[in-house]
């Protein structure tokens, strides 16, 4: 799996230009067909992602090239997913979350829950991000619950990518950051550990 810009076009240009590289051993990745179709439920409304795959000209296995609006086995938009999760910080209800954002319930608990499971991992993970965008930053104070302490620490490590990278969506950043392991629920391979 490799997260990669959400513009079609850039991305097979990238990968028929041989600029995208193995995100295990680095050699060069080329075409390769599609994934499964699916369809991914965006703020915007459902959008049809059918995302490229690619094979290592190295070791000639195969990876996913899922766009940066997604994260790993799950159908909603990763600003969605983000908005509830900024939403709970926030104080606000599951419940009135979901509705808010057009989602089932269950959907919306199932986030809050393995985000905040992973809370800590999280933490950490984007404090290391932050530090290795921008080494002269200063520290990540705490926020008040482990929650909103990762939500920090990714707005933290979201705005370190903007300084040294230029304008990001937050979110994208995120999905980038975790190699679209966010909320997944094996332990985490995240391309910046």
């Amino acid at each position: 799996m490799l997260i990669v810009c959400a513009e079609v076009a850039l991305v097979e240009a990238e990968l028929v230009g041989g600029s995208l590289a193995c995100p295990s051993c680095r050699e060069v990745l080329g075409p390769w067909g599609h994934a499964r179709r699916r369809v991914l439920r965006c703020r915007a409304g459902d959008r049809w992602l059918w995302p490229r795959r690619a094979r290592c000209r190295g070791r000639a296995v195969t990876h996913v090239l899922l766009p940066e609006i997604a994260l790993l086995r799950r159908q909603d938009e990763v600003a969605v997913i983000g908005a509830a999760i900024e939403a709970s910080v926030a104080g606000v209800g599951y419940r009135r979350i979901a509705a808010g954002l057009r989602v089932p319930a269950d959907t919306v608990r199932g986030w809050l829950r393995r985000f905040a499971q992973r809370a800590e991992l999280l933490r950490g993970h984007f404090t290391r991000c932050a530090v290795a965008l921008d080494p002269e930053l200063g520290p990540v104070m705490p926020a008040g619950s482990g929650v909103a302490d990762a939500v920090e620490a990714i707005a933290v490590a979201a705005r370190a990518w903007v300084l040294r990278f230029g304008s990001a969506d937050p979110w994208r950043t995120v999905s980038r950051l975790t190699g679209g392991g966010l909320l997944a629920t094996r332990a985490p391979a995240f391309p910046w550990a």
